[in-house]
């Protein structure tokens, strides 16, 4: 019987889905027990399901290839056979809201990728190095669940991690006004150039419910944990946000122009960049960045073919950092997407909630 968490990925057989599975395949702490998709793909094995659409670079990984998938909607039956669960399930947000519940109320911990709970006051959305304290409002969430190891914990949107992480290490600074905008791989759809040969040498300059996102999410982070729940910050700073598709296939980048209450010198943000950590460099977490922002001194960078995989795609870069005419600064930023932005972001959360005794052996 193996030391390791027993880990069920709802929604397997998509492009997160095959990420979380890509990453535990050689995870110190977890394990991939099982796997769970839609009714249609029940009762194949994996490598049946996924048969003609396995999107990662590396093949599936053997330890999961012969696992028989159950169907998500059999919560009970998933449940008992693991320790947490990892979400990525394709639905309607209010039947995604359902199912992650039901999970949670069988006492299995459920870390989503999805945005559904994001905005649900007791459900902490978290980046692992900027708020974890949000975490201790999972008390208050198990209470109104009725559970006692039962809750939910999600990751924020993918695109903000090319430049929220830049913002919140300059917080001492107070940032007033942000205008970001955002070119974002065609992974953050869950496709390919194969499913979507149209994005080939073209831009879409429309991502439904990204800028709203962009927007507004930040300002949850900066957030406090009050009265068990968490209340969106209302004095942080103000986000407006363009959000554009491009034709590659991971990493977001960001532009990002913005105005300080005490406007720093450029020395001492760089010298925030290179010493901001967090908890997940403080415990040595398996997924943990060693040096979460870097910033590169070339003018031509950063750039998605050269820096989107820094730090196991677990790390920002940052780059091109100069005064402005209309505002304090201006820098750009990059994230990998299904990496720091998805998948790898939620297993980070995992493991944090792993160290802090919120996730344990049922």
């Amino acid at each position: 019987m193996s030391d390791k968490l027993r880990v069920g990925v709802l929604g397997a057989t998509g492009m997160v889905g095959q990420r979380f599975i890509q990453i535990i395949a050689n995870h110190p702490w977890f394990e991939v027990t099982t796997v769970a998709a839609s009714p249609r793909s029940a009762g194949k094995t994996y490598a049946q399901a996924v048969e003609g659409r396995w999107k990662m670079d590396q093949p599936i990984p053997d330890s999961v290839k012969d696992l028989v998938l159950y169907d998500v909607n059999e919560v009970e039956k998933v449940a008992s056979t693991v320790d947490f669960v990892l979400s990525a399930v394709d639905m309607k947000k209010d039947e995604i809201k359902a199912i992650e519940e039901a999970y949670a109320k069988t006492e299995t911990p459920v870390v989503s990728n999805n945005s559904a709970h994001r905005w649900t006051p007791d459900v902490p959305m978290v980046v692992p190095e900027l708020n974890p304290e949000h975490f201790d409002v999972i008390p208050f969430q198990k209470k109104r669940l009725g559970t006692t190891r039962g809750f939910i914990a999600v990751k924020p949107n993918c695109s903000i991690q090319s430049y929220a992480p830049a913002l919140f290490a300059l917080k001492e600074f107070e940032p007033q006004e942000v205008v970001v905008s955002t070119y974002q791989a065609i992974s953050g759809a869950g496709k390919n150039f194969a499913e979507w040969p149209e994005m080939e040498g073209n831009i879409i300059p429309y991502i439904g419910g990204e800028e709203e996102k962009s927007e507004q999410e930040p300002l949850r982070i900066w957030g406090k944990v009050e009265d068990g729940v968490i209340k969106k910050c209302e004095n942080g700073p103000k986000i407006t946000s363009q959000c554009i598709r491009v034709p590659v296939l991971y990493g977001h980048t960001a532009t990002v122009f913005v105005n300080f209450k005490k406007k720093p010198t450029k020395e001492q943000i760089l010298e925030a960049w290179k010493n901001f950590k967090g908890e997940p460099q403080e415990l040595n977490l398996p997924s943990a960045p060693k040096q979460f922002i870097q910033y590169l001194e070339e003018d031509n960078r950063p750039q998605v073919a050269l820096d989107v995989n820094y730090e196991g795609g677990m790390g920002v870069s940052m780059g091109r950092l100069r005064e402005d005419s209309l505002f304090d600064y201006k820098f750009v930023g990059l994230s990998h997407n299904t990496l720091r932005g998805a998948a790898g972001g939620a297993v980070l959360c995992a493991e944090l909630l792993t160290a802090k005794g919120y996730i344990t052996k049922k």
